[in-house]
C-alpha cells in the first residue's frame, strides 16, 4: 500500500531560497507545457507530455538557463503531472488543468533516485542534507517526495510502498456505529455520544477580518503587502491545523473502537450554495473527514459504508420505521405520530445509519435484501470495493 508521510523541514535561508527557486522552475515548466498543449491542440495536433518534455530539454539551455540551477526533476515531474491532470480530465475525474500561481502552488517533486533519507535528514540534489522535524514513520520502498510550502513553512511528503499492521478493535460489542455529521455538533454517534467541533474559523474570524482588511490596504508589489500576506497565510494555516487535528482525533477514535462505520454521502457542493450555512459547513471539513475514514478503514482492515445521499435518515423513526413527509432544519426534535417516541434529530439519524448496516445484507450487485435504503459504497480492507446499490 502506498502511504505518504508529510514532515516539516527545518531549513535555513539558503535552503528555503533553493526550495522557492525549484518551485518556481516547476511552476514555469508546468505553465509553459500547458500553454504549448493548448496551442498544439488548437492547431489540430495530438499533444503528449513525453513530447513536451523532450521539447523543453532541447530549448531550456537557450531560453530557460536558470532551470539548470536546480534539480532536473523539478521541470520534468511538473510536465508529467500535467499529463496526469489531462488524463484525469478526459476520464471526467477532475476539472480542466489550470495555470499554477506563485505563493499558492509552490511545490516540486523528486523521484526516488534523486534523493535519500537518513534518519531525520533528507538529501536534496544540488543542495545536500536538509534536517527534518522527525524521522520517516514508514518502512518500505520509497517512491517519491514532494516538497511544498504552506504559509511560512516548507514540508516534504515522502511516499512509501509499505505494509501496515491493522489496528485492533478495543470493544467487540460495539462493532457497528452510525455517524451523523452536522453543523451545530460535528458528529453524533448512534451510541448517543456527541462530538463538538472546534469551529476554528468562527473563533478566529475577527482576526481574519482584521488581517484581510490590512492586506487590502497595502500597495500591490510592496514589501509591507508581502508581510501582511504572510501574516494572513499563517493564520489560515493555524485554522487548518486545528480543524485537521480535530478530524484526526475523531476518525482515529472511530476506527479504533468499531469494525463497521456508516456515514452519509453528503452533497457538500450543493449544501455550500446556502449562504447562511456555507461558512459553518466549510469550518467542519466534511470532505476531509470522509477522506480520512476511507484510508484509515482500509489500512486497519475495517469497513466503511456510505449511505445514499437520498436516504432520509433524519425523517425515519428509528423505533418503528415511520417516515415523516417534511422535517425542517430548525426542528431539532420531533415526535413520531405512530409510536409516540420523541427523537433527537441527529441521534435518530445516527441510529438509522447503524440499522442500515446491521439489518441490510449487501450482495455483490449492491442491492439490499431487506428492502432498506441504498448503500452507495463499501470499503473493506486494503482493497476498496464500490457498490452501486438501489432501493427495492
Amino acid at each position: 500500500m502506498l502511504l505518504a508521510h508529510k514532515i516539516e523541514l527545518n531549513c535555513n535561508n539558503k535552503e528555503a531560497t533553493y526550495f522557492a527557486k525549484a518551485s518556481g522552475v516547476a511552476r514555469q515548466a508546468y505553465n509553459w507545457a500547458l500553454n504549448e498543449w493548448q496551442k498544439e491542440y488548437e492547431s489540430g495536433g495530438r499533444p503528449s507530455e513525453t513530447a513536451l518534455r523532450r521539447k523543453l530539454n532541447s530549448i531550456k539551455r537557450e531560453q530557460f538557463p536558470w532551470m539548470l540551477e536546480v534539480t532536473k526533476n523539478a521541470p520534468q515531474m511538473a510536465i508529467i503531472q500535467l499529463g496526469q491532470a489531462f488524463k484525469n480530465f478526459f476520464a471526467k475525474q477532475a476539472d480542466y488543468p489550470r495555470f499554477r500561481k506563485k505563493w499558492i502552488d509552490d511545490r516540486f517533486t523528486l523521484t526516488n533516485d534523486q534523493f535519500s533519507v537518513n534518519d531525520s535528514r533528507i538529501r536534496i540534489p544540488h543542495l545536500g542534507w536538509v534536517r527534518m522535524r522527525e524521522s520517516l514513520r514508514f518502512i518500505g520502498k520509497i517512491i517519491s517526495a514532494t516538497i511544498s510550502r504552506v504559509a511560512h513553512k516548507w514540508f516534504v511528503s515522502v511516499t512509501v510502498d509499505t505494509s501496515v499492521n491493522p489496528m485492533p478493535t478495543t470493544s467487540e460489542n460495539q462493532a457497528v456505529v452510525g455517524v451523523d455529521l452536522g453543523v451545530s455538533d460535528f458528529a453524533t454517534l448512534s451510541t448517543g455520544e456527541v462530538i463538538r467541533g472546534p469551529k476554528p474559523y468562527k473563533k478566529l474570524l475577527s482576526r481574519v477580518k482584521r488581517l484581510s482588511k490590512g492586506l487590502s490596504r497595502k500597495q500591490k508589489g510592496s514589501k509591507n503587502r508581502n508581510k501582511a500576506k504572510l501574516l494572513l497565510s499563517r493564520l489560515h494555516y493555524r485554522i487548518a491545523n486545528i480543524r485537521r487535528n480535530a478530524i484526526h482525533q475523531l476518525t482515529h477514535h472511530l476506527v479504533k473502537r468499531y469494525n463497521v462505520i456508516v456515514i452519509e454521502d453528503l452533497h457538500v457542493k450543493g449544501m455550500m450554495k446556502n449562504h447562511r450555512l456555507s461558512r459553518s459547513l466549510a469550518d467542519m471539513g466534511f470532505a476531509e473527514c470522509r477522506r480520512q475514514l476511507t484510508y484509515k478503514t482500509a489500512i486497519n482492515d475495517k469497513k466503511l459504508i456510505v449511505a445514499n445521499r437520498w436516504f432520509a435518515s433524519s425523517k425515519i423513526c428509528s423505533h418503528c420505521g415511520y417516515q415523516l413527509e417534511t422535517l425542517l432544519l430548525s426542528e431539532r426534535q420531533w415526535l413520531c405520530p405512530d409510536c409516540h417516541t420523541m427523537h433527537h434529530r441527529d441521534v435518530n439519524a445516527a441510529k438509522n445509519l447503524e440499522k442500515l448496516a446491521v439489518s441490510s445484507t449487501v450482495t455483490a450487485c449492491g442491492t439490499s435484501s431487506s428492502g432498506a435504503a441504498a448503500i452507495a459504497a463499501v470499503s473493506y480492507g486494503v482493497m476498496k470495493q464500490e457498490f452501486n446499490a438501489k432501493s427495492v
